[in-house]
Formats: C-alpha cells, structure tokens, sequence
C-alpha cells in the first residue's frame, strides 16, 4: 500500500489484507479442528488434558503479557509511523532494537517458568487431584520454551505487519496446528500427554520458521540498546495495557482455579467449546482488525479523521455480517458441532453434552467479543492504550459478579457465561466511549447491526428445522449423518442469509463481489 493511499483505494485493500488473514485463519482453523478432534480421541476429557490446559494457559497468557498485548496497542502503531517518508530511514534500526528487547526479556521469562512451575500450578491449579498437578508441573516446564518462541514470533509479525507484509505471517500462524497433528498420533503411545507438550513446542517453531523469509532484506539485526527513545515511547504506550493483561491474568486464573474445584473434566470441556467459539472470532474479528491497524494507525497520524471514522465503520460492518450468522449456526448447531468434532475414541456422549451446553454458554458473548478488536484497535491507532486497558479492567469487575454469583447454580457452566458477560460489558463501553470522542461513525453500523440479526435469525429456523429433518431420518451414529447434519444446513441457512443481505442492499455484499472479480481478473489474467 503507497504512502499517499487514498480513501477510497483503503477499503478494499483492507479487504485484500483481511482476506489473506482469513484465508490463513481458516486454514489454521480447519487444522486446529483436526488438533481438537486429534486431543479428546486420544485423550478424552480427562485431567490429563485439564492438567495440559493449565500449561497452555501459563504459556500463552505469558506471550500475551510480554508481546501479544503491545503487538497491536503499541509495536504495530510505533512501527508503521516509520514507514512515513520522513522516518523510512530509521525503520531497521527501531525494529532491531525492539526485537532484540523482546527476544532477552522472553528468555528470561523462560527460566522463571522452569524454576516456578510448581508454585504456577499450585497457584492456579490447586483443585485438581495430585497426580494431574504433578502432570501439570511436568507439561509446564516442557511447553515453558514456547514463551519464548512464540515471543520472538510476535516481534517478527510486528515489524512485517508495519511493512503490511501479511502472506507468510499468516501462512505460519496457519500451520503452527501441525505440531499437535504431527506428534500426537506418531508419539501418544510412547510420551502420553507429553506428546501434547510437545506438539505445541514443535508447532511453534514451524510458525517462526515460515516468518523468517519475509524478514530477509530489511536489515535486521541484534541491538542491545535498552535506553533507545522508541523503547521508552513503546512502554509508554504498553503500560495500561498490561496493567490490563495483568488483571486479566488474575481472572484467567481464578477462572482455572474455580473451573479446576467443580470437576477434572471442567477444564477439558471448557478448552474445547472455547476451540469452536475462537473459530468465527479469528477468522473474522482478528483477521479485519488486524488488517486495518497500519491504515488506521497513518489516517491517525495526518489528523484524517473522518477517513479514520469510514474505515472504522466498514471493519465494524464487515464483522458484524459475518460473526452474526456464525454465532447463530453454533448456538442451534451447537450438538451436532460437538458431537462431530470431537465425540469418538474416549470422547463420550456425556462429554458432548457438557461441551455443547458450555459453547452456548460462551456464544452470549462472541458478537460482542468481535466488535471489540476493531473498537480496540481504533483506540491503539490514536496512541490511545488507557482507554482499553481502563475498559478491560471494569470488565474483569463484571466477569467476577457474575462468575462468583452463578457458580453455586450453574457450576462451570456460569463461567462460561461470565465470560460471556464480560464481553459485552467491554464492547458496550466501548462504543459509548468511542461515541462521546467522535459522535457517529460515518457509515450506519446501526443498521448493518439491525439487518444482519434479522437475517441471522430467518437462517437460524432453516438451520434447525433442515437439521431435524435429517437428524429423524438418518440418526447421529456415523461420519456421513453428522456431516450432513450440519452441511447441509450450513448451506440452506448461508444461501438465505446471503439472499436476505443483498435483497436489503447491504454493502458489504457489493464489496464481496468486488474482490472476487478482481480476483478473477488476476487469475485469467495470470
């Protein structure tokens, strides 16, 4: 994308970019479907696995913590302004400073999880039986390398998402599933849940290795200059966001802790409907937020604020036409998602039944969770970073009221409505705050919102009653059954959802058929 972009050339390039993000996602879904259908075949729902999401919890959340949380609230802002004329020069530079900071403060956070593994689960897990503890202790300290992997994988997506280089960053992020696939059905009989472990060790590698090409040509290299002025300008930016990730942390944990006292299996069949509830998140939410921060990020910079403002409202329309639908397929499809996803080897039809209740559970809160990125990645672009944090830990508030407050009646189940709750709490906030500094977007997101519940729930009738059908006439034992029990339902609810957008004239549909004529243009033409 040029420097002098205009306005109306930067929505369909943040459509392009959007869609190479979610082509990747679903490439990267679709293998992480194969991984959760890989875990409970293997595994079930046992404490083994329990005691493996802990470990993956402590892992992730601390990659969060240390790049995940600034990659978007501070790294990918800070490093696209280098891309403005006046400052191309100094881009290697900054960029080797940051990621040399990065990649010494992960590997110091490494040796940390090795030596406190036993205090981390004892903190977080403490309610599982002894022997899953002393497996979580172990499956810690092999995933602890991950940290820093993943972190130096992050640092390398932000200097390429500043350069709006997105194709093998998002190829890596797609195939980082394969560690899983590839050790578990080869090593599960040998290294039992370490296979596991070791599966997310090896997947993370293969993500940093396809990012690694992109980087050539840039200039990088190791630059230990920790008073460097873009460092201090980064931290300025990160704090209150890690203040929030911080509370956030302590939610997740007493999250584990309150999870991990209502059952061994509780953390099991949370992992997996927070698996399907991710799917339409990042294949969507993410992939628009993150594809429209480094356009966002320079319309902030030149003070444009009304093309700031479009392009907002056309990421906000975006997700709403395409999370809305998807919410409502797992809400009424919810059963039979469970059951063909993850319901064989010792995955039990008890199993499924808890899996689904909590992914309905959780689905209370996916559209607002996915408004959100966008809302939040607004703020970052204006070197806002209080707001959100500010926002966040208001929201962990309402998380706890609710969480504690259900528990007794709904046990693990009241969680996942919590989380639910928290969503829309910060989503609602959110939209408020961004109203009272800008009044309304340019764009009627309110109407999207409007035509795209209606549509959502003719779909959702098709859906189910197509699914009876089939479900009366050929039963839920067998691979084809359950596959068409959601294919051909999936298609029936898309086809009139589609019909219903375009009969209304949404725009998003005209932008759809944009992009795949260009796309077909390429392809004659190449």
């Amino acid at each position: 994308m040029s420097e002098e972009l205009t306005q109306e050339e930067a929505h369909p390039t943040i459509a392009r970019n959007a869609a190479v993000l979610s082509l990747a996602s679903i490439v990267s879904r679709a293998l992480g479907m194969v991984r959760e259908i890989l875990i409970p075949h293997f595994y079930g729902a046992t404490g083994l696995v329990s005691a493996y999401a802990l470990a993956e919890f402590v892992a992730k959340i601390l990659y969060d913590l240390l790049v995940g949380g600034m990659l978007s609230a501070a790294l990918v802002p800070v490093l696209s302004e280098y891309r403005r004329p006046e400052k191309r020069a100094q881009f290697a530079q900054v960029a080797s400073v940051i990621f040399s900071a990065i990649a010494i403060l992960a590997a110091l956070v490494v040796l940390a999880v090795e030596g406190l593994a036993p205090q981390i689960v004892a903190l977080i897990g403490g309610d599982l039986s002894p022997q899953y503890q002393v497996a979580a202790i172990r499956l810690m300290r092999i995933t602890a390398p991950v940290i820093w992997v993943f972190s130096s994988s992050g640092g390398l997506a932000a200097i390429l998402f500043a350069q709006e280089r997105f194709t093998l960053v998002a190829l890596g992020d797609a195939l980082y599933n394969l560690g899983v696939i590839i050790m578990v059905p080869l090593f599960h009989r040998q290294l039992g849940i370490q296979a596991l472990a070791l599966g997310m060790v090896l997947g993370g590698l293969i993500q940093l290795v396809f990012r690694l090409p992109d980087i050539r040509g840039l200039g990088l290299r190791f630059v230990l200059h920790i008073r460097h002025p873009v460092l201090r300008r980064v931290w300025a930016l990160y704090v209150p966001i890690l203040i929030a990730i911080l509370v956030n942390i302590v939610q997740g944990g007493i999250d584990r802790r309150l999870a991990s006292g209502t059952g061994d299996s509780s953390l099991a069949y949370m992992r997996t409907a927070t698996t399907l509830y991710q799917l339409p998140h990042g294949l969507v939410a993410v992939a628009i937020a993150m594809a429209s921060l480094p356009t966002l990020s320079r319309w902030a910079a030149g003070k444009d604020w009304d093309a700031y403002k479009r392009t907002l409202a056309a990421g906000l329309r975006a997700v709403l036409v395409l999370v809305v639908p998807a919410t409502v397929f797992l809400w009424v499809l919810a059963e039979p998602t469970v059951r063909l996803l993850a319901e064989h080897g010792e995955f039990t039809a008890t199993d499924t039944y808890w899996t689904y209740l909590t992914l309905r559970y959780y689905l209370v809160g996916l559209v607002f969770a996915s408004v959100d990125w966008p809302l939040n990645f607004a703020y970052y672009a204006r070197g806002d970073s209080k707001t959100p944090a500010t926002v966040g830990v208001l929201a962990v508030g309402m998380y706890l009221i609710f969480a504690l407050s259900l528990l007794p009646r709904l046990s693990f189940l009241g969680l996942a409505f919590a989380d639910g709750m928290k969503q829309m709490a910060h989503a609602l906030m959110m939209m408020a705050l961004l109203y009272r500094w800008g009044g309304r977007l340019q764009g009627d997101v309110l109407r999207t919102a409007w035509v795209t519940a209606v549509a959502a729930a003719v779909m959702g009738g098709v859906l189910y009653g197509s699914a009876q059908v089939i479900i009366a006439h050929l039963g839920v034992a067998g691979l084809l059954p359950r596959v068409l029990t959601l294919l051909i339902p999936g298609i029936l609810g898309s086809a009139v959802y589609y019909l219903i957008l375009r009969w209304l004239g949404v725009s998003e549909v005209a932008l759809f058929h944009h992009l795949a004529a260009r796309m077909g243009q390429k392809v004659r033409r190449s």
